[in-house]
């Protein structure tokens, strides 16, 4: 059991110098992760890996060190320090807590699988892939797996709340919780997610507070603003990268903008996702994981359709849509692979 948690220490140590090593390669402090001291930081990486309800925040931390990696210029410093962050994956990807582990696969569905391709980039495109999920499919997992399969960065809410708030550093506006409260009783509490996650209703506000926002954003509803910033975001990244973007709306807004973009949606059975949900996230009953993801649902329904017009989770609007526990996280992963070697 020494040995396990000296193990534990020794990878989040690791983890903590890759991250630093990428900031001394870019020299700014847009590349850097952790900021507090080592000691802290590799004591509450420690902390997450022995939680499973936590897993997806370290794979977030991951996934900003990667993203940020991948902007080294020199070939040779990026390619020594992707090699060692193939490595870190690896071992973090192996814990019992990972966050590829409590896969969603259903054997009997995995039989009936099938696709369907059709060409559509130029040479000039970027590869762009955007991901619609509902709660507890393993879609974040399957976006993340993928991103790393094909080497290029990842974002999701939390991490397009990092991107937004770095870019606060240099100018002047707006960025987007995306639902997840990061706050609570006025504190900075990452535990949060895991009470409340996607699509919760912002604190409320006061009149001084609605006020300031009203002026800040030269009148428009806050939200609006948040969108229309956010918009603005995908497309310039549209242009110098590929991608993985989990929701966001940005099938709508790449469609739009006559981005090429591949639109992919991932869910799988209620009682499948309930089942998840309840593993993954230690929910404490059925009722609750129930209700947990029908309001859920509900939310991305309203948000996804009063943004685009469109009807969220319909097939009609995506390229491929994946019943996760047909094929469980790396099949998924493996059949979208399929796809994207035909469509390039």
């Amino acid at each position: 059991m020494a040995n396990e948690e000296k193990d534990l220490r020794g990878l989040a140590g690791r983890i903590y110098d890759l991250d630093e090593e990428v900031y001394r390669e870019l020299g700014s402090s847009l590349g850097r992760v952790f900021n507090g001291k080592k000691a802290d930081c590799i004591e509450e990486t420690v902390r997450m890996m022995h939680e499973r309800n936590e897993a997806h925040i370290l794979r977030n931390e991951l996934a900003l060190i990667s993203n940020m990696a991948r902007t080294i210029p020199d070939d040779e410093s990026r390619r020594r320090i992707m090699r060692k962050y193939d490595a870190i994956l690896k071992e973090v990807t192996e814990l019992p807590t990972s966050f590829i582990k409590g896969d969603i696969l259903d054997q009997k569905m995995a039989q009936l699988n099938a696709l369907n391709l059709s060409s559509r980039f130029s040479d000039s495109d970027h590869l762009i892939i955007c991901i619609g999920r509902t709660y507890g499919c393993g879609g974040s997992e399957i976006g993340f797996t993928l991103a790393d399969t094909l080497k290029i960065n990842y974002y999701d809410v939390e991490i397009f709340d990092e991107v937004l708030k770095r870019l606060e550093a240099e100018k002047s506006t707006v960025h987007d919780r995306g639902g997840y409260p990061y706050k609570k009783n006025g504190k900075d509490e990452r535990q949060y997610l895991n009470e409340i996650p996607a699509f919760a209703p912002a604190p409320k506000s006061t009149l001084k507070e609605k006020f300031r926002e009203f002026n800040r954003y030269h009148g428009l509803p806050k939200k609006d603003a948040v969108f229309f910033n956010q918009s603005d975001l995908l497309c310039d990244m549209a242009k110098r990268e590929d991608f993985v973007v989990m929701g966001r709306c940005a099938d709508a807004i790449l469609t739009n903008n006559r981005i090429p973009h591949i639109s992919i949606f991932i869910t799988a059975p209620l009682e499948q996702r309930i089942h998840r949900v309840m593993e993954v996230r230690k929910v404490e009953n059925e009722k609750k994981a129930r209700h947990l993801l029908t309001r859920l649902d509900k939310a991305h329904i309203k948000y996804y359709k009063y943004y685009t017009g469109r009807n969220w989770g319909k097939a009609r609007n995506y390229d491929l849509c994946i019943n996760s526990a047909s094929y469980g996280i790396q099949g998924s992963v493996d059949l979208i692979m399929r796809m994207i070697s035909q469509e390039k």
